[in-house]
């Protein structure tokens, strides 16, 4: 029985049938040579062995009495694998398209809190004869890093399946519900360590705080210089109550060609990926006179996970990043984008003691399931101040090409999470030489067409980039930093993972979508 930590439970508090939060992939694969087999009969086989390789698989929910404190996680020994792992085949052509919106479909829909908080789901059907396979987990229970550290679980490197060793005999069955004494007595031993740790911290955090201060401190602008400290994002469609229709797209780009522009231009991949959002973002408000003076705010998630922690939980916080979609130089532009970015990750980093902290709060899940109804069912989203108009996010993947019960992983597209005030969630994923994008929005704020729109906007960023003479590579200085560690800081702090080895890129542009 393992206590929700703060963090997590709040991905529960504030899900409602219009905010599903859960966390998604969408993967193709090609097929063996030859392959006659029935494939989805083959994953469910797969999963079945391995599903004691992950705690992510075979937990669920148990609900503290009248809600006083956060769930814990119990061991589910009766997982109905067919229910769990799906089957779904296009209709004829089977395109690229009609794959997008199917998994825009399955991923507005909530997860049964009564089971494991997981779907799977291979689908047939596709016109070149690959197969695809969607998989969607509750962000309670897994982060982007997490995530992938799952799928080292369930997928292999080469085309044979390794053996796993089977799972371990019971000693005693556990209970299908804990009592009610048991789960007031976790609560109670959960929140005294909690407090415990928060004492012991407090020497550790006035001096991260301190130090962030004298960070921040030394940002303060210049006269005449762009200011590093950001105020309120300006109002824009985005920033609205959503439903939970949804749109999705994708976009494939090679890395090693986007790392070389990098180089070229004087930024980094992250530069490059912030960049072309804000150009593709500037271009499509223009194009419907509704972009704001003001410039436009990304939220941008940052890892708290110390490395080797391979913790299936949430160890995340964001920071606010100017998209300047104000500046129409656009070398002047990139500058101002990479200083905003290592400017607000040179504060996370002192706060990052901090930030990680789980701090009780007796009540929080009626109280946060509250205020989440009441900011969805009262439009407040569109008529509050807004943090930030996007969020953008880029998660380090696998280097090498990876297998599922024998067939080869050629996309490893991201599905991830809209919300009252941010209705469009760009997340870039890293894979095998790959640079995957996945926009996931509500349908009723960008639509299916409009989000294709979006990607041919950032096709032509691209090309806008590309377009910009070689500059002189100059050594970076982060405001407000050490100086001394500037360059590991950087390279730690790009979320965009670099693999060692790159592959082909697959046609997947608005023609491939057509129906």
């Amino acid at each position: 029985m393992d206590q929700l930590s703060s963090m997590d439970a709040s991905f529960l508090h504030l899900e409602t049938p219009e905010t599903p939060m859960h966390v998604g992939s969408l993967m193709i694969f090609d097929l063996p040579e030859g392959y006659q087999g029935d494939y989805y009969e083959d994953v469910k086989e797969m999963l079945g062995k391995r599903l004691h390789l992950s705690a992510l698989l075979n937990r669920k929910l148990a609900q503290m009495p009248f809600q006083l404190a956060e769930p814990v996680w119990i061991e589910d020994d009766d997982i109905e694998l067919d229910y769990h792992v799906r089957t779904v085949t296009l209709r004829r052509p089977g395109t690229m398209a009609q794959l997008e919106q199917l998994v825009a479909r399955l991923h507005a829909s909530l997860l049964d809190r009564s089971r494991p908080l997981w779907e799977m789901y291979v689908i047939d059907g596709l016109e070149n004869g690959q197969v695809a396979f969607y998989t969607k987990a509750h962000h309670s229970g897994v982060d982007g890093k997490a995530g992938v550290e799952l799928a080292k679980v369930l997928y292999d490197v080469t085309p044979t399946m390794r053996e796993v060793p089977p799972p371990r005999r019971k000693r005693a069955a556990a209970q299908y519900q804990l009592g009610v004494t048991e789960l007031l007595q976790a609560a109670a031993n959960n929140a005294a360590q909690q407090y415990r740790k928060l004492a012991e911290l407090l020497p550790t955090a006035a001096k991260a705080l301190g130090t962030a201060a004298s960070v921040m401190a030394s940002q303060r602008s210049e006269k005449g210089e762009r200011s590093l400290s950001l105020g309120l994002a300006p109002k824009t469609v985005f920033n609205d109550s959503i439903t939970n229709q949804r749109s999705y797209s994708t976009m494939t780009l090679p890395l090693a060609d986007i790392k070389a522009l990098g180089r070229r231009v004087g930024g980094t991949v992250n530069t490059i990926v912030m960049a072309m959002c804000s150009i593709a973002l500037q271009r499509f408000l223009t194009e419907r006179g509704l972009l704001p003076k003001e410039a436009l705010i990304a939220m941008v998630p940052v890892s708290l996970r110390a490395e080797g922690d391979k913790a299936m939980n949430n160890q995340v916080s964001a920071v606010r990043v100017d998209l300047a979609t104000d500046i129409d130089d656009l070398p002047t532009r990139f500058k101002a984008i990479h200083a905003s970015s290592e400017a607000a990750k040179a504060v996370v980093r002192e706060l990052k003691p901090v930030l990680g902290v789980d701090v009780p709060i007796t009540g929080s899940p009626w109280l946060m399931t509250g205020l989440a109804s009441l900011l969805g069912r009262s439009n407040l989203a569109s008529r509050l101040p807004a943090a930030g108009n996007v969020l953008i996010s880029n998660v380090p993947g696998p280097g090498q090409h990876l297998y599922m019960a024998g067939a080869r992983m050629v996309h490893y597209f991201p599905v991830s999470i809209p919300y009252h005030g941010s209705a469009l969630n760009i997340t870039v994923h890293s894979y095998a030489g790959l640079l995957e994008f996945g926009l996931t929005a509500c349908r009723r704020v960008l639509s299916q067409d409009e989000s294709y729109e979006m990607i041919e906007h950032l096709r032509a960023a691209l090309r806008e980039i590309e377009a910009l003479p070689q500059v002189e590579i100059v050594e970076l200085k982060t405001p407000g930093a050490d100086q001394s560690k500037v360059k590991s800081a950087a390279a730690a702090l790009v979320t965009v993972i670099q693999p060692d080895e790159t592959a082909p890129v697959a046609a997947n542009d608005k023609a491939s979508r057509a129906s």
